[in-house]
């Protein structure tokens, strides 16, 4: 079954679900228990939050850190970085 395939049939089914409220409360508690299971990856915490954000700091002073030109679009900036 190609991805086309499986989106219909994953619709069709959704659509069944959607109108029946029992339904609908079950698949949440399914679609929860799921998501917990993968943790997020962009999730840090407040010390990692500005441990980062001191080390580009110091990536800067090192002259490290790469910046935008003047009159640069950022879609001309992230072509030029690569």
């Amino acid at each position: 079954m190609n991805t086309l395939q499986l989106n219909a049939e994953f619709l069709r089914d959704l659509s069944i679900i959607a109108e029946d409220e029992a339904l609908s409360a079950q698949l949440m508690k399914y679609i929860k228990k799921l998501v917990a299971k993968k943790p997020d990856p962009t999730l840090m915490t407040k010390e990692e939050f500005f441990a980062g954000i001191e080390e580009a700091e110091r990536q800067i002073e090192r002259g490290e850190g790469i910046t935008m030109l003047p009159n640069e679009s950022l879609d001309q900036f992230l072509r030029r970085i690569g």
